[in-house]
């Protein structure tokens, strides 16, 4: 396959930029549009979405006040500490874990017993902490935050 010449002193052709190929500029805050696409005044036979249109301060207006709103997401706990923001005290902090017997720790008790391993031996699942329920607390202000249980 032969290829094309190209000039001797001829810059390497560049393709084109994002903002070009699809009319969004990433470098504007959202929602402006790139220039050229409606972030200017219209011109002639050019449509202008509705987004683009700002509108002007009118004098002797006040501006209005806007509340931030924070949306956490729900947390999930596991059998490790987890750094939250405490909803009692409102602290940023890092869970205390406490470990209690849950059903696969009475279970697995019982599987044991059925084993033959009554004699002692079937109470070692509540020794296991991989086998018992997990419970997270606020270390400022004591509450419970949330349970992790294993089955």
């Amino acid at each position: 396959m032969a290829s094309l010449p190209s000039a001797p002193n001829a810059p390497p052709a560049l393709p084109p930029s994002y903002e070009e190929t699809t009319g969004i500029n990433n470098s504007a805050p959202y929602p402006y549009p790139a220039p050229g696409h409606g972030a200017g005044p219209a011109a002639k036979g050019e449509n202008v979405p509705p987004y683009a249109m700002h509108p002007r301060p009118v004098a002797g207006q006040q501006p209005i006040p806007v509340q931030a709103v924070y949306i956490q997401n729900p947390l999930l706990f596991h059998d490790r500490p987890v750094q939250m923001s405490c909803p009692s005290c409102s602290r940023m902090i890092v869970t205390l874990t406490t470990y209690r017997a849950g059903a696969l720790t009475w279970l697995s008790c019982g599987g044991l017993c059925l084993l033959g391993c009554w004699a002692g031996c079937c109470l070692i699942p509540f020794c296991v902490d991989a086998l018992l329920d997990v419970d997270h607390h606020c270390p400022n202000c004591q509450a419970l935050l949330g349970s992790y249980k294993r089955l």
